[in-house]
């Protein structure tokens, strides 16, 4: 089984989390830019985040043989912030980056008139600089949150194709596929899908234009549940293709239109990254 995480917060976990995901099959990720907790102060802390998610965090994940790319955006709970907002000068600067693959997590936090601006300003920066869209749905009101992604996508003249809108549930998935974007799906151990909750959508709505993520951050969650959904799935009628459908091949399709997924292999266990590696303390 070959697993590929489209959505995880890989600055949040610990190398022990890359160990465990690397014997389970996990072979390639994707970390999009989020926020962290706490709010930043200004864009200084963006541009070191911003490097750290395109320099230590794929040095990190290549000691497990982990390919791991990255999605770079203001996010839109931080775009509420006039602290913040200068990042969106900064972004072009990174999304010429070679392992950034698309521009997020953008989209709706609260749905303000500043979420709006943020939200246009960069589907219009992906259209420029030929990404896709990684695209976040709110937590409170997600079915109206839903709606006025799509039609903010809608004007933005992006492809559709080239979209995907994340954290979706039952009552959002059709709008979504309907629309002809991508659906995406974050499977928590307490919140927003479970893996039995994924195969009956699975089921319902067929495997085309599907995204399952973990989602992993600083919360409760679980970088393994990718896995579980697989095993799920197989429980659950379908096919070894069928998991490596969902499991990796649609990924790999959505985030190669970026021209950038490399996706060869890699193990970098004897390197280090600015005369460090991941041992401390040596033997």
């Amino acid at each position: 089984m070959r697993i590929f995480d489209p959505h995880i917060h890989m600055t949040s976990r610990t190398t022990d989390d890359y160990e465990r995901m690397a014997a389970a099959g996990v072979r390639a990720i994707v970390e999009p830019a989020f926020w962290l907790g706490q709010p930043r102060t200004g864009p200084a802390s963006f541009t070191d985040y911003f490097d750290a998610l395109i320099g230590w965090e794929p040095f990190r994940a290549s000691q497990f043989g982990i390919r791991h790319h990255a999605t770079i955006a203001l996010n839109p709970k931080e775009a509420n912030d006039p602290r913040c907002r200068p990042v969106l000068d900064l972004l072009p600067r990174y999304l010429a980056k070679d392992g950034v693959v698309a521009v997020g997590e953008i989209g709706y936090d609260s749905m303000t008139a500043a979420e709006d601006e943020a939200f246009a300003a960069q589907l219009a920066l992906a259209v420029e600089h030929e990404l896709p869209a990684l695209v976040h749905t709110p937590h409170r009101d997600k079915a109206r949150g839903t709606e006025r992604s799509i039609a903010v996508v809608a004007e933005s003249g992006i492809v559709p194709s080239r979209v995907v809108l994340d954290h979706l549930n039952e009552l959002t998935v059709a709008a979504a596929l309907d629309a002809g974007l991508w659906a995406g799906f974050s499977i928590y151990p307490d919140t927003k899908m479970s893996p039995s909750r994924m195969v009956k959508i699975l089921h319902e709505y067929g495997l085309e234009r599907v995204l399952v993520n973990s989602a992993a951050d600083w919360g409760r969650s679980d970088p393994l549940l990718t896995v579980r959904t697989a095993e799920e799935m197989l429980a659950g009628g379908f096919t070894k293709d069928d998991v490596d459908k969902v499991l990796w091949r649609n990924p790999v399709a959505f985030f190669s239109q970026s021209g950038r997924l490399d996706l060869a292999d890699r193990n970098d266990s004897e390197a280090t990254f600015a005369g460090n590696s991941i041992l401390r303390g040596g033997s």
